[in-house]
């Protein structure tokens, strides 16, 4: 077993030593006095919703069924995280109300999946260290139809 052992100069304490998991955490702990600390943490997700439709001519954005966004706490003009699970794309883009059951790619994001495809919609949130324990991400699955599953919104996953 291989066993590194670090030794720095730090400005508040002088020189300091021991084994690396240690030396790392003390240099983190160190480094975190006094500071506050931000975590971006998923926020909203809608899990293996179903594109309904592409819009290669609609100028940006994603539009989705207004009862999915409200169920994943994600408001009209919010920055979303896009993962296609057919394809492995993954992009940026804005929330927009949509019609009820649609999932529907607008602008250059139409480029990036098909009818049919099933995506996860993410959004983050910067939380402080200290507030992470107690935030709980709102979480929505939906069956084929982009439907809420019962007893889904709102949960952990």
């Amino acid at each position: 077993m291989l066993r590194i052992s670090l030794v720095w100069t730090s400005a508040t304490s002088g020189a300091v030593s021991g084994s690396a998991p240690e030396a790392v955490q003390e240099a983190l702990s160190e480094r975190r006095r006094g500071v506050t600390m931000r975590r971006r943490m998923m926020n909203g997700k809608i899990h293996r919703a179903r594109v309904t439709d592409a819009d290669l001519n609609y100028v940006g954005s994603i539009s989705i069924d207004p009862v999915l966004l409200k169920s994943a706490d994600i408001l009209p003009n919010e920055q979303v995280a896009v993962y296609n699970l057919m394809n492995g794309a993954r992009f940026e883009t804005y929330a927009i109300e949509g019609s009820d059951g649609q999932v529907c790619l607008n602008g250059a994001a139409a480029r990036l999946a098909q009818i049919g495809d099933l995506v996860i919609i993410v959004t983050f949130a910067d939380v402080e260290d200290h507030e992470v324990a107690s935030h709980e991400p709102s979480v929505v699955i939906v069956d084929e139809d982009n439907r809420p599953v019962e007893g889904s919104g709102g949960a952990s996953t």
